[in-house]
């Protein structure tokens, strides 16, 4: 992923991610209650089956938005995704009402950057996944709040 990012050319103005914050967001949640959490993590336990997810198409998504997206979703993720729909409806939950597309974000602001014209594809094996906090903060951007092995 550290070799595929270092083929855009990044203007100045962009904010780009660091590894350590790059993830594929399965649903996002909005704000839930700290009292709701403990419910919230013990909901999100699914079954799923490991897979590979291969990013393989670098993109500019309106808002900035500099993205290694999947041209295709394996089977098994996308079971993961619906699974993980139906329990947060179930536990009273919004859930995202947009098409999910699975990618990696790179950077924001990142409007006149200029992606790569080849991709070496970058498989990203999915053995778990996790709920996690959004912060904010560029510093400690998300933090964990539970991981969800197979």
């Amino acid at each position: 992923m550290v070799d595929h990012a270092n083929l855009w050319t990044w203007r100045a103005e962009c904010a780009r991610y660091k590894p350590v914050d790059w993830h594929v967001t399965l649903h996002f949640m909005g704000s839930v209650p700290s009292h709701e959490l403990p419910k919230l993590t013990a909901g999100l336990q699914v079954p799923f089956e490991p897979c590979e997810l291969v990013l393989d198409s670098p993109q500019q998504w309106s808002g900035g938005l500099a993205v290694l997206a999947a041209s295709k979703v394996p089977a098994e993720l996308e079971g993961l995704h619906q699974r993980l729909a139906e329990s947060i409806a179930g536990l009273n939950l919004p859930v995202e009402s947009r098409a999910w597309r699975a990618h990696v974000t790179l950077a924001r602001r990142a409007d006149t950057s200029v992606p790569p014209t080849r991709c070496v594809p970058v498989v990203w094996p999915v053995r778990s996944y996790a709920l996690v906090l959004s912060t904010g903060r560029p510093k400690e951007r998300y933090r964990l709040i539970d991981t969800y092995r197979f």
